[in-house]
């Protein structure tokens, strides 16, 4: 199917998210569509899904001029979005969310339909068990079965906002395998994403967008720079992370035990050292998440100890943990980080101590710009979070910590971020590293945990080994979480 979008525009109040928005998608391709955080193209995505209306312009499908006023009216006419914040329901199992739309009416075959629920996430290499509770999936877990429901529901024109920001590199690799399977079969590919280097190996043409308008297109293969170019309008430098002084043992985890549904990490033992970067890497559900909560506080080993600062924690609450000066950002960002519903300032009064019972809402307003300004994000005070794009939201994430925390845990920090976002958040997080500051952060990303860490541990099925950043290389990392040395 043949997409186009003639002089799109989308305002929100005096903002304009897209302003003359024109470009066509070739049906049997993968068309990416690249921009900066804000840029507009998750809003332009969500006006061609039917989640939004636009003001001014024109929808065509196949040269049929069509306009959606719900996203069931797009998926009716073969036009599907997978949002980089799973649109799913987590009180409900996966069965019941696979079949969510579903054409047959109010008498659902959950029995019948298992056996496709499982045949479609074979065909992906996902691992989802119809009887499971989507709240107790991983983010990459809930963006797979919102992949199949979509393919389910027969739609021709796949429109993917950021789906690699929290799947393993295995999952990435399949999940484009069948990406070109699918634009083999006639189906229309749209990818969002900040990844140049995704873009580059994955797509046909490409189309850039910058402050809501497009900056330019290109036919693959091109040049990196040229792309950066086209998004930001000038070429961009990359640090690397600089040797920092190490100092006392801030974080003890002794012959820690701990387990969910799905696994057990047993007699993990580790030391952290005050200005140390640590990243954990692994394939989704292997053990990283769940002993970055248990550093946390949020969730309580079965046995071992738990010290900050030689300060005995195992057992006691995770209020007890944010004294002791543990922050923790969760990578579910309006499931458990931000509050939809609340603005911006609302979300500083919220994080930052008062002196009486009552909130100075003056200061929550200065507060709130301050730390707009700090984290560059495109909103004011007075924003709703939800009404943020993926990435800004990611930003208020990180505005909201602690200025000055002993341990920082974070759940994949720059998804969804630009190169240039990325580059800047990380800036911030290692001159924190500089003033003593321990970090553990969960990424998917390789070259980020090769160029951030000091130190890798890799997870396997509840195991774990230590790979030192300045003896390990991509692939070595890559064949580490793969499983390789776990045997």
């Amino acid at each position: 199917m043949k997409v186009e979008l003639r002089d799109i525009y989308k305002y929100f109040g005096s903002i304009r998210a897209n302003d003359g928005v024109t470009f066509s998608v070739e049906p049997g391709t993968i068309h990416g569509l690249l921009g900066e955080n804000g840029a507009g193209k998750s809003t332009l995505m969500k006006v061609l899904s039917g989640f939004l209306s636009h003001d001014r312009g024109e929808i065509l499908l196949d040269g049929r001029p069509v306009r959606f006023h719900s996203p069931a009216e797009s998926v009716a006419l073969g036009v599907g979005m997978l949002h980089q914040d799973p649109l799913d329901f987590p009180a409900l199992r996966v069965i019941d969310n696979f079949l969510l739309g579903s054409p047959e009416g109010w008498w659902l075959d959950r029995h019948g339909n298992r056996g496709r629920l499982i045949e479609l996430a074979s065909q992906f290499d996902f691992k989802l068990e119809p009887d499971a509770m989507v709240s107790d999936l991983s983010i990459g877990e809930r963006q797979q079965l919102e992949i199949i429901r979509l393919l389910e529901l027969g739609v021709s024109v796949l429109i993917l906002d950021e789906p690699t920001t929290a799947i393993s590199a295995q999952q990435k690799e399949k999940l484009f395998e069948t990406l070109h399977q699918l634009t083999r079969e006639g189906k229309t590919v749209i990818f969002v994403s900040h990844k140049l280097e995704e873009v580059k190996s994955l797509c046909n043409k490409v189309t850039v967008m910058a402050h809501g308008k497009v900056t330019g297109e290109a036919i693959m293969p091109c040049q990196t720079e040229e792309l950066v170019q086209m998004m930001f309008g000038r070429t961009l430098t990359v640090g690397r992370r600089c040797a920092v002084a190490l100092g006392k043992p801030l974080l003890q985890l002794e012959n820690i035990t701990v387990r969910d549904w799905r696994l057990e990490v047993k007699d993990l033992s580790l030391e952290v050292r005050s200005g140390e970067v640590i990243g954990l890497a692994g394939l989704e559900g292997s053990g990283q998440h769940l002993v970055l909560k248990v550093c946390a506080g949020l969730v309580s080993p079965s046995a071992g100890h738990i010290r900050i600062a030689n300060q005995e924690m195992t057992g006691r609450p995770y209020r007890d943990f944010i004294e002791a000066g543990v922050a923790y950002m969760p990578a579910g960002r309006l499931e458990e980080g931000l509050i939809a519903g609340m603005t911006l300032t609302e979300h500083a009064a919220l994080v930052d101590e008062h002196p009486s019972f009552f909130v100075d809402w003056m200061m929550a307003v200065r507060t709130a710009t301050q730390r707009i300004e700090a984290y560059n994000i495109k909103g004011q005070p007075d924003t709703l979070v939800e009404e943020l794009s993926g990435g800004n939201q990611q930003r208020a994430l990180l505005a909201l910590l602690p200025s000055e925390p002993k341990l920082l845990l974070m759940e994949h920090p720059t998804r969804g971020l630009d190169i240039e976002s990325a580059e800047y958040i990380w800036r911030l997080l290692l001159d924190r590293a500089q003033q003593g500051t321990a970090i553990l952060f969960i990424s998917s990303d390789l070259d980020e945990l090769l160029d951030r860490s000091d130190r890798i541990l890799v997870f396997f099925s509840g195991k774990m080994h230590i790979l030192e950043t300045c003896e390990a290389n991509l692939l070595q990392l890559g064949e580490s979480i793969g499983g390789r040395g776990f045997e």
